[in-house]
């Protein structure tokens, strides 16, 4: 498209400076509240605007890009993760996708050595203990949690985020162990201190705490099913930071109440904001609501790209973060 003022359109509240600089570059339609825009909303967005900047809780299907018409060019996600939207679908009506990679990186992993802190430590409980004026005074057997070092993790899915988790569990002392779709380059691996396990049962059987660090794709679907997390030890723990249809929630939740787990830290859930009400009744569970990439740094950064990928299209050019349905 020749350069011009692109009709944006943006789904929720963004960071200040990013939401100022949209108005200089765009005529753009900015929230006013930060509430999920609803599916008609959505559609009714899409048919106004040349471009609209999404977010991770807007869904994006078949449907919707039937009825948004011959305007919408770009849709602009704010963020990394583009499961929620039909790339493919987007470009068969030649709407192009971009996203946010590569910036959640380090926040993500701080976030996971959190949670994995947090579980192991027994963080939440003590605190809970202080918070309701309970504690009587220090004991040698009260709060027992375990130490770090020594122990063995296994990252599922060693990309960019879970190769800085390792960077951190090993300086934490801990025996790093990883499954992915395809084995690190030795260089790497002996720079993570990580061991590569073709097996991934074989690897959740013998670790003592397991990060979730994969995409969610078809193939990743409920890939920690009921019978794989059978094969944890009753004293490992699971914390996941990255998508939480990974994880068979409900047969997780079964096996935290049933003790043949011991913990769980979890950032994302498999349904989104409804968590299973049984998760939360667990003193073995530390939940947050999404916070893994939360940072101010972060999320400027992501609100910066969108600038860019926006601002280049509006250039006549490509987005240099386009999402191809073959990179999915």
């Amino acid at each position: 498209m020749p350069s011009q003022r692109l009709s944006v359109v943006v789904t929720r509240r963004l960071p200040e400076s990013v939401e100022e600089r949209m108005k200089e570059l765009f005529d753009v339609t900015l929230r006013v509240d930060d509430s999920k825009m609803d599916r008609d909303s959505l559609i009714a967005a899409m048919q106004s605007c040349d471009v609209l900047v999404t977010a991770l809780s807007d869904s994006i299907d078949t449907d919707m890009l039937d009825a948004a018409g011959d305007r919408l060019k770009l849709i602009s996600n704010f963020g990394a993760g583009v499961d929620h939207i039909d790339v493919s679908g987007a470009r068969q009506r030649g709407i192009l996708v971009s996203n946010t990679p590569d910036v959640a990186t380090e926040d993500t992993a701080d976030m996971t050595m959190a949670l994995i802190l947090a579980v192991v430590r027994r963080i939440p409980e003590g605190l809970a203990v202080m918070q309701s004026d309970r504690w009587t005074g220090w004991a040698p057997t009260a709060m027992l949690g375990g130490r770090l070092a020594g122990r063995n993790l296994g990252i599922l899915g060693m990309g960019r985020i879970g190769q800085a988790v390792a960077r951190r569990a090993h300086a934490f002392g801990m025996q790093v162990h990883y499954h992915n779709r395809k084995q690190l380059r030795s260089e790497t691996e002996q720079s993570l201190g990580a061991t590569y396990w073709e097996s991934l049962d074989q690897m959740v059987a013998r670790m003592d705490i397991i990060s979730v660090n994969c995409p969610h794709t078809p193939s990743t679907f409920h890939l920690m099913n009921a019978r794989r997390l059978k094969l944890m030890k009753p004293d490992a723990v699971l914390v996941n930071t990255s998508r939480g249809e990974v994880i068979d929630e409900n047969a997780l939740t079964r096996m935290l109440r049933n003790g043949e787990i011991s913990g769980a830290g979890l950032d994302v859930f498999e349904n989104g904001n409804q968590i299973n009400p049984r998760l939360k009744d667990l003193d073995n569970v530390v939940l947050l609501p999404h916070m893994g990439s939360a940072t101010v740094e972060g999320r400027i950064e992501m609100g910066e790209k969108v600038l860019l990928n926006v601002k280049t299209f509006a250039d006549g050019h490509r987005p240099p973060d386009q999402v191809i349905p073959s990179m999915l």
